[in-house]
């Protein structure tokens, strides 16, 4: 699929002190149409859907909102801890509205892994399957992000 005019407008919004002091694509060179095409199949081959994952990683957030910046247990084998930072963050597809600077972590006491994301993640998660080039910050890899979260696979 060739990227478009308005991607290249969006791509360029995601370079490293647009939006963000680091950008969106971290060291990725792909075009960012690729990077959706590909993160699209990974979930895909994981029977799974963006709406999923962002709903998962909702669920935890608001779970985790109550222990106040402290890490609070979710069961069945969970800690999750939310840090509110001042200040909020646009979408870089130009989506209406601002998204506080808000970082979920969540440790899955099973497994011991434990990613971090935040409400700007889930957003573009929901609205555009877009987890982050690939050396950015922020990334989230769609299936170490499942595996953390135990997504479950819904019929």
């Amino acid at each position: 699929m060739k990227q478009t005019v308005q991607m290249e407008k969006i791509q360029a919004n995601m370079a490293p002190g647009v939006i963000t002091l680091s950008g969106f694509l971290g060291d990725d060179l792909r075009k960012l149409i690729d990077i959706l095409i590909a993160d699209e199949e990974t979930v895909t081959l994981m029977g799974l859907s963006h709406d999923q994952i962002a709903s998962r990683m909702i669920e935890l957030r608001d779970a985790g909102v109550r222990g106040l910046g402290d890490f609070i247990n979710v069961v069945p084998h969970f800690e999750v801890k939310v840090d509110s930072v001042r200040g909020k963050l646009p979408c870089p597809f130009g989506d209406p509205g601002v998204f506080p600077k808000t970082n979920t972590t969540v440790k899955n006491l099973k497994t011991g892994k434990e990613v971090t994301f935040t409400d700007l993640n889930i957003h573009m998660i929901l609205a555009h399957g877009f987890y982050q080039g690939r050396g950015s910050l922020f990334r989230l890899d769609p299936e170490f992000l499942a595996e953390v979260t135990e997504v479950e696979k819904t019929e």
